[in-house]
């Protein structure tokens, strides 16, 4: 073989190292990559079983209920559809009706969505980046007031948002 070959030999083995530690790198993390979801699109198209997700909306006004222990069952709602969560742990302490959450865990076969995680704003302003941006997808987000459209006096009243 010539220095020339020898050479390509070499660039053309490191290529395929680095090649084949991407690929293992891409699908270690694909195994915990938790995609994020509104409760529309998990009734529109329900995820396959076991597979991690971010449900991400309003905690729907009435529908928190404490069990025994630290076990807590919500509902999620982006004004259009809602999805009932299920949580055992501790909440944040700013977790509260109508207010934005994030929850990461899987939906179960009864369609309940068991949370590991339960992430809660943490100012008066502030509501989950994702939230957000599939309200305002949506037209449900009062970009004067920064407030979903159903949480405004006048959209209540109209009916605008739900």
């Amino acid at each position: 073989m010539t220095r020339k070959g020898k050479r390509l030999s070499f660039i053309g083995g490191i290529l395929a190292v680095i090649g084949l530690a991407a690929g293992l790198v891409l699908t270690a993390l694909s195994d915990s990559v938790a995609y994020f979801n509104s409760p529309t699109d998990i009734v529109s198209k329900t995820p396959s079983p076991g597979q991690r997700i971010r449900l991400g909306g309003m905690v729907e006004d009435g529908s928190v209920i404490r069990g025994g222990r630290e076990t807590v069952t919500f509902r999620v709602t982006d004004t259009v559809e809602s999805v009932p969560v299920t949580y055992t742990g501790i909440l944040p302490d700013l977790f509260r009706e109508g207010q934005g959450v994030v929850a990461e865990g899987t939906l179960g076969p009864d369609h309940v969505f068991l949370a590991d995680t339960v992430l809660a704003k943490h100012d008066e302003n502030y509501m989950p980046k994702e939230v957000v941006d599939d309200l305002k997808a949506r037209g449900l987000w009062d970009h004067d007031k920064s407030v979903p459209k159903a949480a405004t006096p006048e959209a209540a009243m109209t009916g605008v948002g739900s």
